[in-house]
């Protein structure tokens, strides 16, 4: 590609991956761990904006790096979802992430509209809260178009309102009185990103943190669904009956899914497997450092009051749906 003979990307490479894997094992503290490894990479992307250089030097590249390595990286993710354990968990488990994307989805976007924040902040807030996160607005804003600062801030929103609930799921456990299994359904239901599932569900036990994950990833399985579908809705209702409308497909999504049914099908080593879904998060950081640093500080702090208050009620909601179902159903 033309792109990478330029001095400007393999600057941008260089640093992203740096950022990348200064996130990766940050992620490994204890006190770490409930931000994530590819949040971590963000914050490293912003704080280098402390050296305008190295951002005047890299731009050309950061703008490819955010664009097509954050495609790679959900491409791989793809690897990390068996599709047989989500098979073998049972009906009411993939029922029970259709009802809870749905929800959280709509909800959330529907009171961020209701606050006046814009139609792509409230989109991609509703869905990094209702299907996995950070990889899911990455993997919604190509649909929507939107600004990086979009991204950022609700990349932000996600991770901010993911750790204050982790840490309420872990306190409610002597409250609730639930079972294993049913500490695992709520933890995989209701939490945002895979990192924060996968905290609460430690804290409960090897039980709860295996149906933690399935949960999750059961969760993660409708990223490509919901791309498709916000994608064709916001093509509609953004565009005037006089403009030509085109489909939005997200190819990459369909290569999301090739990797799930490779990584669920094929006799690939359980090793290689978890080689491909590091280096998807390799990428993913880089992508997210790139983001990063090409943040502007003003917009979020004039726009984060009324997405974060939105996204909280429809995660106390959600909250209170998932233990209800987890008590009534599993």
């Amino acid at each position: 590609m033309e792109i990478m003979k330029k001095r400007s990307f393999w600057i941008a490479a260089a640093v992203t991956l740096a950022c990348s894997l200064l996130g990766k094992y940050t992620a490994l503290l204890p006190g770490a761990k409930l931000i994530g490894a590819l949040v971590l990479s963000l914050l490293f992307g912003m704080v280098l904006q402390i050296l305008p250089s190295i951002k005047q030097q890299a731009a050309d590249g950061i703008g490819f790096i955010s664009n097509k390595f954050l495609r790679l990286g959900i491409i791989l993710l793809g690897f990390r979802l068996n599709l047989m354990d989500l098979t073998e968990s049972g009906i009411k488990t993939i029922a029970l992430a259709i009802v809870v994307v749905t929800f959280t989805i709509v909800l959330t976007y529907f009171l961020c509209r209701k606050l006046k924040v814009s139609k792509e902040l409230a989109i991609l807030a509703a869905c990094g809260c209702g299907v996995c996160g950070a990889a899911a607005v990455m993997g919604v804003s190509p649909q929507v178009k939107s600004k990086k600062d979009d991204a950022v801030l609700a990349v932000a929103v996600v991770c901010i309102l993911g750790t204050l609930f982790t840490l309420v799921e872990i306190a409610l456990k002597p409250i609730l009185g639930m079972t294993d299994v049913q500490l695992g359904i709520m933890n995989g239901a209701s939490l945002h990103e895979i990192a924060h599932a996968v905290a609460a569900g430690g804290a409960n036990g090897e039980i709860a943190l295996n149906i933690a994950l399935i949960m999750k990833l059961s969760r993660v399985l409708l990223l490509a669904p919901v791309a498709f579908i916000v994608g064709i809705w916001y093509q509609k209702s953004s565009s005037t009956s006089q403009e030509k409308q085109k489909l939005p497909i997200p190819w990459f999504m369909a290569g999301f899914l090739a990797s799930s049914i490779a990584g669920s099908f094929l006799p690939i080593p359980v090793s290689v497997i978890n080689q491909l879904v590091a280096l998807a998060y390799i990428f993913l950081g880089m992508a997210m450092a790139a983001l990063g640093l090409s943040v502007n500080f003003k917009v979020i702090s004039e726009r984060g009051g009324s997405v974060l208050f939105a996204s909280f009620i429809s995660s106390t909601l959600l909250l209170c749906l998932v233990v209800t179902a987890s008590l009534l159903f599993f």
